[in-house]
């Protein structure tokens, strides 16, 4: 799993009381703002740096307990979850542990996050979350409750919340010596420390249940909301609870077409056993036989809370008795289907242990109903993009064709557009155009401007008439009936209404007419409506602009012209959008300075298929960051 980029550097804090010796290391890291795994990362970083000085042996550390690294991690991902989750700050946290000083009886670990918004408060008071949202933010609230003093710090450019914990212990805990040992191994991995298993059981730990349920229950939604395979959701729910709290678990998931909303979750057609989880590997096939053979039966007036449910004793050899229970999965009103638990040798479950899992089985629907909307969303996104786009380029005679095609979002339509296409007898046509904006309504624009291009391009209409007839539909009232359409696509994919009122329809366009000539080569004719121009390499290395610059489309009546040149053997032609010309690396665009001649130059002697892909290669090149635009490239090649 990726984790959040992060600067640690270690200095030396020096006590402000005279006399007294420079302390024990202080840590500190950044986040990026807006980040969401940024409260995983700032816990992880918490839990090393406590683990990093018991294995230096600083004295002050010897007495930190788990109570302790308990509360500062909580303390941490809630002042971090405020800061860069919801307010989309930059913050800087701090780890610190001093040394007691005159007049203090122990040593304390210190705990700062600065946020470099000082204008933005802090939250201290709790805000209503809209249904289905899951919990987050305790910020002030628990630092008056967990710290021993604490208080906020105003600076040049920053504010800060600082908390002072008493590190009162005798000795280090073994968790954080074993934790220490595997630093090496477990460092960057998020959410390993929430999927190791426990040393002991802590089903009648009633302190950790109170005090530690709110950090498992805050490290467990990050990890289930990273998540956009329902099954693989399941999965997790289940290592986080075995054997943590339960010796096996099963989720049984409702197949969404037969969720009803207030429907029976284990009704035999539309629940499936998607995961069981035990202990003991050995077990859990038997037990998974047993579950499927006896599924549990909850009423329709069960809520989310436990139900028992009978113990599988066939499964549990040696274990024949023990306590089980099922739990609804609710979320948005509908049931998603039901979690089970189950432990050895207890006549019953502890009340602090059935409510933190009803809590964690909230959190366990929210990700699965978050995952069904994903993998919805990406579903119709995949229909409209092979729509969009042509199944196949036609092959033109006496023309080699390359393509190159990236939408930014992988699993969904891009703004951008290609098309080759034959218009009649000896004639071709090409496209390639760049629409504003993105998402559903960009691939309603695109769906309206692909099929009239072919239309007008077959019923004989020039390269200039088309585009002016094209830029008049734009412009038309009949598009409202397009807002309609991506306002319906928007709705089923879970987007929600784009906002009132009719979407600016800007398109720029590349549009050219390929006709072979008798003894070889094509004449094009080209016209292009505020798109990138068209550059032509020709066999000895020259690069020139193909066309002039017009006005896009769906701006402003317009009339466009069209320009016609010979594509001799050899020539080439390549055709970009704004995501190759506009490529950034820090200020600098891949286009300054005439770069895409230059680069295309570099391509003399390739094949259309082979300049395409360097020219692809060079942009992902130009930056070590991911594109952050579609890329569309296409190039022809006469022969």
């Amino acid at each position: 799993m990726g984790s959040i980029p992060m600067q640690r550097e270690t200095t030396f804090r020096a006590s402000a009381q005279p006399g007294h010796q420079p302390g024990p290391p202080a840590v500190v890291c950044t986040s990026l703002p807006g980040n969401p795994l940024a409260p995983a990362a700032a816990r992880r970083f918490v839990r090393a740096a406590l683990a990093d000085w018991c294995e230096l042996s600083v004295p002050a550390a010897a007495g930190v307990t788990d109570r302790l690294t308990d509360d500062a991690v909580l303390l941490v991902s809630e002042l971090v979850t405020n800061a860069v989750v919801h307010a989309g700050t930059n913050v800087e946290l701090l780890c610190r542990l001093d040394e007691a000083g005159l007049g203090e009886s122990t040593d304390s670990l210190v705990i700062e996050v600065s946020d470099h918004h000082p204008a933005r408060a802090v939250r201290s008071e709790p805000t209503p979350h809209p249904p289905g949202m899951p919990e987050y933010g305790r910020g002030l609230q628990l630092v008056a409750a967990l710290s021993e003093s604490w208080g906020i710090t105003y600076r040049t450019g920053t504010k800060s919340v600082w908390a002072r914990l008493p590190v009162e212990g005798v000795q280090a805990p073994r968790e954080i010596e074993t934790y220490a040992s595997e630093q090496a191994i477990q460092r960057g991995l998020r959410g390993i420390d929430i999927l190791a298993p426990m040393p002991r059981r802590v089903t009648h730990d009633t302190e950790w249940v109170n005090r530690g349920a709110l950090t498992f229950l805050a490290e467990a939604s990050d990890l289930l909301a990273g998540q956009f395979d329902e099954e693989l959701v399941a999965a997790l729910a289940g290592q986080l609870l075995v054997p943590r709290l339960a010796d096996w678990c099963a989720v049984w998931l409702d197949d969404e077409a037969d969720a009803a909303p207030r429907g029976d979750a284990s009704s035999g057609s539309a629940s499936r056993l998607a995961r069981v989880w035990h202990a003991s590997e050995q077990r859990m096939e038997e037990l998974r036989r047993n579950l499927e053979k006896n599924p549990p039966q909850l009423s329709e007036s069960a809520g989310s809370g436990a139900v028992p449910v009978p113990w599988p004793g066939e499964a549990m050899t040696g274990e024949e008795t023990g306590t089980a229970l099922a739990y609804r999965l609710t979320a948005g009103g509908g049931t998603l289907g039901t979690l089970v638990i189950g432990r050895a040798g207890l006549i019953r479950f502890a009340d602090e242990v059935t409510g933190l899992i009803e809590d964690f089985g909230r959190r366990v629907a929210l990700a699965i109903s978050a995952a069904r909307r994903y993998q919805r969303q990406a579903t119709i996104s995949q229909v409209l993009q092979r729509g969009l786009l042509p199944s196949s380029v036609a092959d033109i005679p006496g023309v080699h064709s390359g393509v190159v095609y990236e939408p930014r979002d992988k699993g969904g339509p891009g703004g951008d557009f290609y098309d080759v296409f034959q218009a009649g007898k000896d004639r071709w046509c090409f496209a390639l155009g760049d629409v504003q904006g993105k998402g559903v309504e960009a691939a309603v624009v695109i769906g309206l401007a692909r099929p009239w291009l072919r239309l007008l391009a077959r019923e004989g209409y020039e390269v200039g008439e088309v585009l002016d007839r094209l830029n008049q539909l734009l412009l038309d009232d009949a598009t409202e009936a397009a807002d309609a359409a991506a306002a319906v696509i928007a709705v089923a994919g879970g987007q929600g209404l784009p906002p009132d009122g009719a979407t600016s329809r800007f398109l720029s366009l590349l549009y050219g007419e390929l006709v072979p000539m008798d003894g070889g080569g094509v004449r094009c004719t080209v016209a292009s409506a505020g798109h990138p121009l068209p550059l032509l390499l020709s066999p000895d290395g020259k690069v020139r602009d193909a066309a002039t610059p017009q006005l896009l489309l769906g701006v402003d009546d317009a009339t466009y012209i069209s320009e016609t040149f010979e594509l001799g053997t050899g020539d080439t032609l390549l055709c970009v959008t704004d995501g190759v010309t506009e490529r950034r690396s820090g200020r600098r665009m891949f286009d300054d300075g005439d770069g895409l001649a230059t680069a295309l130059a570099s391509c003399a002697g390739l094949d259309a298929g082979l300049v395409a892909e360097r020219i692809k290669r060079l942009v992902h090149e130009f930056s070590e960051r991911p594109p952050d635009d579609d890329l569309a490239v296409l190039v022809l090649q006469a022969q």
